[in-house]
């Protein structure tokens, strides 16, 4: 039933927009004069709504049309990389309010001077795993450093991983023996709720010794529910590439991506300009970038894996 809405949903947005497209059709062929202003007006809003069910198009994998799950993770780097991965936590979250998305954050870990160590963020909304799956790799950033008291360039690193919010009765199942689960108390900023009672939740996976933790709810249960989605999450995306680099293999072309092979660079010195080098596609606007303007590198992604 859950499909079957979406899908209808999909069904009604385009019969609306034809019907649009037929009003203004019928509104031309009056050759009114004084109604050419508004006809044009209409046309170019026809034309964005095209360009962006075009851009929707391009999401037909099994998950794209659900929520996902983003995190952001410090690399080399120190208090820079800290730094940067705070700045990439606030870009996405920018761009998610743009959509009109809904973000949760679901575990912080602050950095000791300055950023982040690390963030996982729920990002709800329709293509909303479709969308960010183009960011999943190493984002790096070059800048005169404001923590290097002689001011000089450093070169920061930061891994995004994008996984798809699963609901609890698909692939993965999480067997209660395969499971232990910890609680302990909160740190950093959350109120002295937080802080004083045992709400935080650590999840250790045994067979595959993935560990997850959340402690941004003020309630153990809420936490344990997000550290279970979470890991359910990690865990396929482990199955996938398990899968995946099988197929790769038998095909004659596996290559393991490793920490070092950045996605993206955004240069703040000694010019202004952000690429992407799987695409190449760049611009010289890193301020809208770094607030959320990320759509034409997105767009740029599912156009090239689509050919």
């Amino acid at each position: 039933m859950k499909r079957v809405s979406e899908l209808s949903g999909v069904v009604e947005e385009w019969q609306a927009l034809a019907a649009d497209i037929q009003d203004l059709k019928s509104l031309a062929e009056m050759d009114d004069s004084s109604l050419m202003d508004e006809i044009i007006a209409q046309v170019d809003e026809l034309e964005k709504t095209l360009a962006k069910k075009e851009t929707e198009l391009l999401l037909s994998g099994k998950y794209d049309h659900g929520n996902a799950l983003l995190a952001v993770h410090s690399g080399a780097g120190g208090t820079d990389s800290q730094d940067w991965a705070a700045m990439l936590e606030r870009m996405y979250l920018r761009w998610a309010e743009q959509r009109g998305f809904k973000t949760e954050i679901l575990d912080r870990t602050v950095g000791e001077e300055a950023g982040i160590k690390s963030v996982t963020i729920l990002v709800q909304g329709k293509l909303a795993y479709g969308y960010l799956i183009s960011e999943k790799g190493v984002h790096r950033l070059v800048r005169l450093s404001p923590f290097d008291a002689a001011h000089r360039r450093h070169t920061s690193f930061a891994l995004v991983e994008v996984l798809p919010e699963l609901e609890d009765n698909d692939e993965v199942v999480i067997r209660p023996e395969d499971i232990n689960i910890e609680v302990y108390k909160s740190s950093g900023a959350g109120g002295q709720n937080v802080q004083k009672n045992m709400t935080a939740v650590r999840i250790v996976h045994l067979p595959s010794g993935l560990v997850v933790t959340c402690q941004n709810e003020r309630s153990q249960t809420q936490n344990r529910e997000n550290a279970l989605k979470v890991l359910r999450s990690r865990l396929f995306e482990l199955q996938m590439q398990a899968h995946d680099e099988v197929v790769a293999e038998l095909k004659g072309e596996f290559k393991k991506v490793e920490w070092g092979s950045q996605i993206r660079s955004y240069v703040l010195h000694p010019y202004q300009m952000v690429k992407d080098h799987r695409t190449e596609y760049e611009t010289a606007n890193t301020q809208g970038v770094l607030d959320g303007s990320i759509d034409g590198f997105i767009e740029a992604y599912l156009r090239m894996k689509k050919a």
